[in-house]
């Protein structure tokens, strides 16, 4: 169990810095903003669906964690 408690304080820290980071606007610039990114305009209003941007994040915390387990 302790092997657990470990795992969950580190991968709370690296969300902790993560959401940090965002918060100040690291990223800012980029993140949702990606070719095939879609964003739909009407009006007064605006629809965001970072589909491309949820990919990359997904397969790059695929790869963290499948080398985190080795």
């Amino acid at each position: 169990m302790r092997e657990v408690g470990k795992m969950l304080a580190v991968f709370g820290g690296l969300i902790m810095i993560v959401g940090l980071a965002l918060w100040a606007g690291f990223g800012a610039r980029w993140l949702g903003r990606l070719p095939g990114d879609i964003r739909i305009e009407h009006g007064n209003s605006a629809f965001d669906f970072p589909i491309v941007t949820c990919l990359i994040i997904s397969i790059v915390l695929s790869l963290i964690l499948s080398f985190s387990r080795r």
